[in-house]
């Protein structure tokens, strides 16, 4: 079943493509028409690339691994945040901070460094400081916030790269091919798709096109968190009656032996009562 139909899409108005004089011409295979100079997106072929990429974003999120979604557009950056957080998901709505992919250990760096500021105010540390330094310090504080703040919990580089605009969001695309990381686009008639693994072909400028083709994957990504949690409570089940069977076993091989001793000592006085009768016969034929 499509996670997406031709009349929702056409709706949200994905189909709109750009002026017809900047267009790419490596998306032609994606282009149904020419409208009053603007360039018309299949949009049938955008619901199959929609479907594509949510399965794939589907398996990335049930092996447990994160998805770093990237739009530094004025009106998308609202609903990159909610749907990111809604899945649980690193984004990056402001600048692209350079080499962030490449350079990942250095960007780990400057969060820690915002984490050990809130520690140091926490306990007190900065209680002594002047207001000119308190208000360098929190100032700060506030732009490591604003710029890494929504990554603060990716760990490890990111398993993949969802990116809203990747000509705008070039140098993001242009690192995570150089280390090998998928790159899943919304990809407009203006832009380059030989970079992308996953081309999902449609208006990147709208807010409604952007939130249609978020809503789609977003909820694939959900499916496979939820499919994940079932993997590990069967796990935990399993392992559960494992250790159980475990325990049981030994007390069942130590009632064994018991049984075993219980039948000599039934049989022992037949054994006593047969050796006087043996001595009886052995008299009467002495005799």
């Amino acid at each position: 079943m499509a996670r997406t139909n031709f009349d929702q899409l056409l709706q949200a108005g994905c189909h709109f493509g750009h002026l017809k004089r900047k267009w790419n011409p490596a998306m032609a295979p994606y282009i149904y028409t020419e409208r009053n100079g603007i360039h018309i997106i299949d949009l049938h072929k955008t619901v199959v690339k929609i479907d594509e990429a949510a399965d794939a974003l589907k398996q990335i999120a049930k092996s447990g691994k994160k998805i770093l979604f990237v739009a530094t557009k004025k009106q998308t950056k609202e609903i990159i945040a909610e749907k990111a957080q809604s899945v649980g998901m690193p984004y990056v709505i402001e600048r692209w901070p350079g080499g962030m992919l490449t350079n990942f250990p250095t960007i780990r760096k400057a969060v820690k460094k915002m984490a050990n500021i809130d520690k140091l105010m926490q306990d007190g540390t900065y209680a002594n400081l002047s207001k000119r330094e308190l208000l360098q310090v929190t100032r700060q504080r506030a732009k490591l916030e604003k710029n890494l703040g929504s990554i603060a919990d990716l760990t490890r580089l990111p398993s993949a790269l969802f990116v809203v605009d990747v000509l705008k969001e070039q140098i993001a695309v242009r690192e995570a091919n150089r280390l090998g990381i998928p790159v899943f686009g919304i990809v407009d008639t203006n832009s380059d798709p030989k970079n992308i693994d996953f081309i999902i072909p449609a208006n990147d400028d709208a807010k409604d096109s952007v939130e249609a083709i978020l809503g789609a994957c977003c909820a694939a990504i959900n499916e496979g968190i939820e499919e994940r949690k079932v993997e590990k409570a069967d796990e935990k089940a399993a392992d559960a009656e494992a250790e159980t069977e475990a325990d049981e076993k030994p007390r069942r091989q130590a009632r064994k032996p018991r049984k075993a001793a219980e039948a000599p000592a039934e049989e022992a006085p037949v054994a006593e009562e047969a050796a006087p009768a043996e001595e009886a016969k052995a008299e009467e034929a002495a005799e």
